[in-house]
């Protein structure tokens, strides 16, 4: 059964809120110098992108438990690409599309 174009904008809409959130909770939790709405989605988060490192890495796994009830585990390494392979990380983890609040 195919959605309608209204279900499919809320999907939308509800997706972009779910990577700004983690763009702000990225900015917040780690304490980046950059504003949340200026990374990319596809921008990766390590190496030439965000330039994060290991360390940052144990903070991303404890902000995703915390605040989005999301557990990412050393398998799942291929999560922490850019922020739209974190937020496909967490739709797939919760079969759904979180309704969260872009904005902390």
């Amino acid at each position: 059964m195919s959605q309608s174009y209204d279900e499919l904008l809320d999907q939308a809409q509800a997706r972009a809120s779910l990577n700004l959130r983690v763009k702000v909770l990225l900015v917040d939790s780690l304490g980046l110098e950059i504003q949340a709405e200026l990374i990319g989605d596809d921008q990766p988060l390590f190496g030439r992108g965000l330039e994060l490192d290991s360390l940052d890495t144990l903070e991303i796994v404890v902000m995703f438990e915390e605040h989005l009830s999301v557990t990412i585990s050393d398998d799942d390494r291929a999560a922490f690409g850019s922020v739209n392979k974190l937020v496909d990380f967490v739709v797939a983890a919760l079969g759904e599309i979180p309704r969260v609040e872009a904005l902390a």
